[in-house]
């Protein structure tokens, strides 16, 4: 059970841009969260950012919108995730 705490429910990327769905639940409910990051290789190692570029914006816009689309989507099945 720790280990999915751990880990998104649901990752959508585009290229080098990702949004991760948390879950999040107590005694009160479930709810959601999301974290946007960029990748990119530095040398022969390859690195992880919050922080975009102008060109990373409408990608970052059309994740968000996939997102709260997939979230919307599993509230209103009842779900809850």
């Amino acid at each position: 059970m720790s280990d999915t705490k751990n880990k998104p429910i649901r990752e959508i990327r585009m290229g080098a841009i990702k949004a991760s769905i948390w879950e999040n639940r107590n005694d009160k409910g479930v709810w959601h969260n999301v974290s946007l990051s960029r990748i990119y290789k530095s040398g022969d190692e390859w690195k992880s950012t919050e922080s975009f570029g102008r060109d990373d914006l409408l990608t970052v816009a059309k994740l968000a919108d996939l997102a709260h689309t997939w979230i919307y989507k599993q509230t209103q099945q009842g779900e809850g995730r």
